[in-house]
């Protein structure tokens, strides 16, 4: 009985995770507030690995055809000296300039944001509320820049806009969109970024864990439930992302906003 409670306990926040990651509500908040609801406490750096990897594997899932011609015409370019495959090319190392930001910062003040802004509940509430007043900032914006447009500043920009959201409580995917659109580009191209620019950084965290993965004593006999919770953040992540992709079609950023203000206000209220 025992087992089948944690299965589902596993279950429910790989669902939980993986619909909140997409969108941009903060997926980290999100969990930590789950945690303290539930009064989680063991929840290590090998579960959030699992669950991060599902929703990786959504973004790749609906990327593909992105992430193939991006890669097909950026070798093309490189070892065949294509000159069609230039601006692709650029696209791949304008992410990679994008990424630096978080990597650093995220290196660096590993130990305060866990230790520190993880551990405090009340600064979730205050996170949520910033993300719900940018989001309502950018609202109704209609940028006319494309892909091709990103210059190398625009891409430092977004990524420290990627290197912000390392505090729980700022949505990544939110932080990347707003200042991608405040900088004047279309939304799907300000999402394409945001997206595209989310597989560096999962990597990157997966890599840096895989040793405490490897090092977790409950590694082996947890395999099973954190298996199923990758499934499910993974089926989770995708259809929030589709839908999410919709949202942005359609202009309705502003009741993400309205969400973040109100989880926000009541945390700050509420919770200690």
């Amino acid at each position: 009985m025992e087992d089948l409670w944690l299965l589902l306990q596993y279950i429910f926040l790989g669902i939980f995770q993986g619909f909140t990651e997409p969108i941009p509500i903060s997926s980290s908040g999100h969990l930590l507030l789950v945690r303290h609801f539930m009064e989680l406490k063991d929840l290590n750096i090998t579960f959030e690995g699992f669950l991060n990897f599902g929703s990786l594997l959504a973004v790749l899932m609906i990327y593909r055809k992105d992430i193939i011609r991006l890669a097909s015409n950026s070798l093309s370019f490189l070892f065949k000296k294509n000159k069609d495959g230039a601006s692709d090319f650029r696209f791949v190392l304008l992410l990679i300039i994008a990424t630096i930001p978080a990597g650093i910062l995220g290196i660096l003040l590993e130990d305060f944001i866990s230790n520190t802004l993880g551990e405090t509940i009340k600064i979730v509430g205050i996170t949520l509320i910033i993300t719900g007043i940018a989001l309502w900032i950018i609202r109704n914006l209609k940028g006319s820049k494309g892909d091709n447009q990103i210059t190398v500043k625009d891409a430092i920009i977004i990524g420290l806009a990627q290197a912000v959201a390392l505090v729980p409580g700022i949505s990544r995917s939110g932080a990347t969109i707003v200042a991608a659109m405040l900088l004047g580009y279309k939304q799907e191209t300000a999402l394409r970024f945001s997206f595209l620019l989310y597989i560096p950084v999962s990597l990157g965290t997966m890599l840096f864990s895989v040793t405490d993965m490897m090092e977790d004593p409950t590694f082996n006999t947890l395999m099973i439930p954190l298996l199923v919770a990758l499934i499910a953040a993974l089926i989770a992540s995708y259809y929030s992302l589709r839908w999410f992709m919709n949202i942005m079609k359609s202009g309705n950023l502003k009741y993400f906003a309205w969400y973040c203000f109100i989880v926000g206000l009541l945390v700050v209220l509420f919770l200690n």
